[in-house]
């Protein structure tokens, strides 16, 4: 199923993770249809890079560039105070930085990484930046997740969500990508009749530069499998259905794939595990449950 082109002049859309992937293209998809857009990254030169490619496609116009490793939550505070000295509406954010570590690593705030940077940093930023996105309504939030999801073959452990006591890398993958979709559902149920809508996308195994920190054996693990992976075009399409689809200006706290409502486990539809989870998410971040 291709992106239908939706006229999104004059509409402003925040993507996390766009420097390359299907975070690029979901950008370039969005300024070819009239997106004004800005763009969080962690690295300068690959941000620059994507910058010129997004502006060579979607008739030159250069999207706002910021940067911050979204692993720290201090240059997450940072660069949400700088987006909003812009006093520019947000009526998209796109959440779609994430990693995956086969070893277990530490952020500068002394939290796993893969927790830290696929589920606080999507909360915190979400958060810090909810009541400019409230105020810019109609508007819109899409969290990508995955069908990884369900590599957490039993839920999250709420007492143990920094992995400290066994490191498996894709279950601890799967387990952040089921706190997003945890996270999707207290947050809809939070932005109830506020005129914002959240939902959350999986966008298939696709052929990106993702996992390729993880060494020798990962890197030639994604080489072998690109002949049946998904291009980070066809990857971006679902997240880009959500952002923009006519249809689904009203859809609220769903999971989507292939551009289509989809179910997730029965562990992602526990609200008492998405309330505990936005509690705890708090505590970790400093922010008010």
């Amino acid at each position: 199923m291709s992106v239908r082109e939706v006229d999104m002049k004059g509409r402003h859309v925040l993507v996390t993770g766009a420097s390359n992937g299907i975070g690029k293209a979901a950008a370039v998809a969005l300024g070819r249809m009239g997106a004004e857009l800005s763009l969080v990254c962690r690295d300068r030169g690959r941000g620059e890079a994507a910058l010129a490619e997004i502006a060579a496609a979607s008739g030159g116009r250069r999207p706002t560039l910021y940067l911050a490793d979204l692993g720290v939550q201090a240059q997450i505070r940072r660069v949400a105070d700088e987006i909003l000295a812009s006093g520019r509406p947000i009526h998209v954010l796109l959440n779609n930085a994430g990693l995956i570590n086969l070893k277990r690593e530490l952020t500068a705030d002394g939290l796993e990484a893969t927790f830290a940077v696929n589920h606080l940093g999507y909360f915190l930023l979400t958060s810090l930046l909810l009541e400019r996105i409230r105020e810019s309504a109609p508007a819109r939030i899409v969290n990508v997740a995955s069908d990884a999801h369900r590599f957490a073959r039993r839920g999250l452990d709420f007492d143990d969500l920094q992995s400290e006591r066994g490191y498996a890398g894709m279950t601890v993958y799967g387990r952040s990508k089921l706190a997003n979709i945890l996270f999707t559902r207290e947050l809809a149920r939070r932005l109830e009749g506020s005129g914002v809508t959240v939902n959350a996308v999986h966008p298939g195994a696709v052929a990106t530069g993702f996992a390729q920190n993880n060494g020798v054996l990962s890197r030639l693990v994604m080489f072998l499998g690109r002949a049946v992976m998904r291009t980070p075009e066809k990857g971006a399409e679902t997240s880009v259905h959500c952002c923009t689809a006519p249809e689904l200006a009203n859809v609220n706290g769903r999971y989507f794939a292939n551009s289509r409502e989809a179910r997730p486990n029965r562990f992602a539809t526990n609200d008492a595990d998405a309330r505990r989870l936005w509690e705890l998410s708090a505590k970790l971040t400093g922010l008010p449950a």
